[in-house]
């Protein structure tokens, strides 16, 4: 089991290799508040997803679609990023509302250089980095060598079919309120996928805001699993982000090989699907 996939404030102080900084909190106005020095703003809706896009429609793969891989690859260029660049994601969510999300996509683009701040920025402010309004001019290179999402991926048909496989499950991230149809703030109706299991992706945190340490994962993780190999898990939520903390942990954990379903429930809610009556929720 392996915590190479995070780096700590303290570490990110002693960096001396080339590397790229991106801050992933939603919105330029936040990050020009201000971000960590030498940060780029990685921002989701505009370059994380096609949320931005004329004609944006989330019924066709959800709230924060995947960028077309050409304009993707441009994107990492246009950062400064080449296969040999040391990237560092934070965010103010430990990871949560955006980072891992990056992480997900410069991992599925076949890069394998990239780790999120442990604990984000609010574990660096308290080590005593200082934020700056100054803007950072990135080294353009090249667009990156990159042809197609090269993680595993599962859309809404298939959901629909391993949703009542027994050999595998889907796994909702959202949090207990949302996944039982309690309340829901960003989609049309509330509800859940059928056959889904809940368990929120804030569980993959301490009480401090980093991540469990491995062995601590590995345990919530298989009890979810009961023998279900991680390579027959799909991991959702409302729109593609917070389920990639929850594959993050999985890898920290040392169970890769989970798919996600990239549309999540705002896709699955406006398809016309069938929600859940089944309630499996997760309590470990």
């Amino acid at each position: 089991m392996s915590t190479n996939h995070l780096i700590s404030p303290d570490s990110l102080t002693r960096m001396s290799e080339p590397w790229v900084l991106l801050d992933c909190r939603p919105g330029a106005e936040t990050f020009a508040t201000g971000h960590l020095p030498g940060a780029i703003h990685a921002d989701l809706d505009r370059t994380l997803s096609t949320a931005s896009d004329p004609g944006f429609d989330p019924a066709q793969g959800g709230r924060h679609p995947l960028p077309e891989p050409c304009h993707w690859s441009k994107q990492l260029g246009a950062w400064g990023i080449t296969p040999e660049t040391y990237v560092v994601a934070y965010d103010a969510a430990s990871g949560g509302n955006g980072a891992a999300r990056l992480w997900w996509m410069l991992r599925a683009s076949g890069h394998t250089k990239v780790v999120v701040l442990n604990g984000g920025l609010k574990a660096a402010q308290e080590i005593g980095l200082v934020l700056t309004q100054a803007p950072s001019t990135p080294t353009v290179a090249p667009p990156y060598p990159f042809k197609s999402w090269a993680l595993p991926q599962v859309d809404l048909a298939a959901v629909d079919t391993l949703a009542h496989d027994s050999t595998w499950k889907l796994l909702d991230v959202r949090s207990p309120e949302r996944w039982r149809g309690e309340v829901e703030p960003f989609d049309p109706i509330p509800g859940r996928i059928p056959g889904s299991l809940n368990l929120p992706w804030g569980e993959n945190l301490d009480p401090t805001g980093r991540f469990k340490t491995p062995e601590e994962l590995r345990e919530l993780y298989q009890a979810l699993l009961d023998g279900t190999p991680a390579d027959h898990l799909a991991v959702h939520c409302g729109s593609g982000v917070t389920a990639c903390h929850t594959l993050l942990a999985l890898e920290i954990a040392g169970l890769p090989g989970a798919s996600i379903y990239m549309g999540s429930y705002s896709e699955w809610c406006r398809s016309g699907k069938p929600l859940g009556p089944e309630r499996k929720s997760v309590t470990l």
